[in-house]
């Protein structure tokens, strides 16, 4: 869809549709022609529409406008927060996509605590988000909305609203991408796959270099943890490395982000019950947000150095495969028990965190997984667990998590967890038990960013939405992420 903001007189404004959101028994703005409001009082005191919550109501052909419609839209008798806004704003979008309306117009309102910048940066990410369709498998998919341009209207001309609009377009394009990589089927996403994304990209933009370390070259290497997941499965991990350089390299290193890409999750030998195991092709969350942001860090051309990992393999159960007991040496010279073949996400990952640091010395380290189901129980599908060994790390991402609506939780990271990871063979078993288990994960994970400021996302929660028709991938977190490395810059 193509975004614009405008401050255009709205009685020479055309239009399919002008969107007004009101609370209840609110004041019109005056910034509406007399005769709209004259219009609009009498159909207020009629009885037709109140500003509740959420009520949404047409009138056509409206007095003093040259829209052919007005939608009214209701946001109750309270200020939104950012995150109801944002709901409001996709619903009323899912709304105006049914009607017959290529042209929408909404009315930014600098009455409301969230100034007009963020309205215009996050309605256009948030706007673009709600129209996403994966249907390319459909043979027959069903027909798509005539809604194709939505322009926000403001009284006086603001260079910083079309700049802000920009930026929510680029954020959306790299949340798009890591919901369409979410989303297609595990017979065709699978590592090698994501390489040639990886390597489209970097034919997309000249910043963008990328290479790609072979299942061969891993093992080489030593990357032994990494190697004991992908080789249960016929199809060849990767390790996809990609640095952009939207600024020159300093001594003090760039920001590194790291995805765990299991492109799907049997659980190895010990293999996962079959309800739902469909959904384990979302086990490679990780891996497309971290794609999704470097499109969007690509996309505005960020003044940055960034490297990002993609750890992928598949976790698959056949003759090679790695066993319960099984003990590797990972490619920082530790070793690890695998006593669950299905905690194989940790294991991809600690070999990737170790390369990033040997080879591009970072001063920030973000990895992103869907690590554990016990990060489920613990937050749900609201808020994405947020670990790290620095105050300030986790305090940065946290706020750009509030700011996006993409939000985090701050989890205890306490040296007295680390014991449930001992093993009386390796230096670490790769479970802690039952108890803590996302914290358990996120200490493994620790013992590999020793001298770095490191966080973990564990998005297990977040990273698509279960069952029904509604399933699917939700690009979290690339707007936390990219928010995250806009303020770095």
């Amino acid at each position: 869809m193509d975004f614009a903001v405008s401050n255009r007189p709205l009685d020479k404004f055309k239009a399919d549709a002008l969107i007004l959101v009101l609370g209840k028994n609110g004041d019109l703005p005056e910034t509406l022609p007399e005769s709209t409001r004259d219009q609009l009082t009498r159909f207020i005191k009629a009885g037709d529409f109140d500003g509740s919550k959420g009520q949404m109501c047409w009138l056509h052909q409206p007095e003093g406008l040259a829209a052919a419609r007005l939608l009214l839209v209701g946001r109750g008798d309270k200020q939104p927060s950012d995150q109801q806004w944002q709901g409001l704003l996709r619903s009323t979008v899912k709304m105006v996509s049914k009607a017959p309306v290529k042209h929408a117009l909404w009315l930014l309102d600098s009455d409301l605590p969230q100034n007009l910048a963020w309205q215009a940066r996050e309605g256009t990410r948030v706007a673009e988000e709600s129209t996403y369709r994966f249907d390319q498998y459909r043979s027959k998919p069903a027909p798509a909305s005539k809604l194709s341009k939505w322009t926000f209207w403001h009284a006086q001309k603001d260079t910083a609203l079309s700049k802000a609009s920009k930026i929510g377009k680029g954020v959306a394009d790299g949340v798009n991408l890591a919901r369409d990589l979410g989303n297609l089927p595990p017979n065709d996403c699978y590592p090698e796959y994501l390489s040639g994304v990886a390597r489209d990209l970097g034919k997309q933009y000249e910043k963008l270099t990328v290479k790609v370390i072979s299942q061969a070259q891993a093992e080489k290497m030593g990357m032994g943890a990494f190697v004991a997941v992908a080789k249960g499965s016929e199809r060849q991990g990767q390790i996809i490395v990609m640095e952009y350089k939207g600024a020159k390299p300093t001594k003090q290193g760039p920001v590194a982000l790291v995805g765990k890409g299991i492109t799907f999750d049997t659980g190895g030998i010990s293999l996962k019950p079959g309800a739902n195991m469909d959904e384990m092709k979302y086990d490679m969350g990780g891996a497309s947000s971290v794609f999704g942001s470097v499109k969007t860090v690509c996309e505005l051309d960020l003044p940055i150095h960034l490297v990002a990992v993609v750890a992928a393999a598949e976790n698959m159960p056949d003759g090679r495969a790695s066993r319960p007991g099984d003990i590797v040496k990972t490619l920082s010279g530790q070793t690890v028990e695998i006593l669950n073949t299905d905690a194989e996400g940790r294991l991809v990952l600690c070999d990737a965190l170790t390369y990033v640091q040997q080879k591009h010395k970072p001063h920030t380290v973000i990895d992103v997984a869907t690590l554990t189901g016990a990060c489920v129980v613990a937050l749900g599908a609201h808020a994405q667990a947020v670990y790290a060994n620095d105050d300030g790390l986790s305090q940065a991402l946290l706020a750009a998590g509030q700011e996006t609506g993409d939000r985090g939780w701050p989890m205890p990271l306490w040296d007295e967890y680390q014991g449930q990871l001992d093993s009386p063979f390796a230096d670490m078993q790769n479970i802690g038990g039952p108890k803590a288990g996302s914290i358990t994960a996120a200490c493994f994970l620790s013992r590999f960013a020793k001298d770095v400021k490191w966080a973990h996302l564990d998005i297990a929660g977040t990273a698509w939405i279960s069952g029904g028709m509604s399933k699917g991938a939700t690009g979290r977190p690339v707007p936390m992420l990219t928010r995250f490395l806009m303020d770095q810059c």
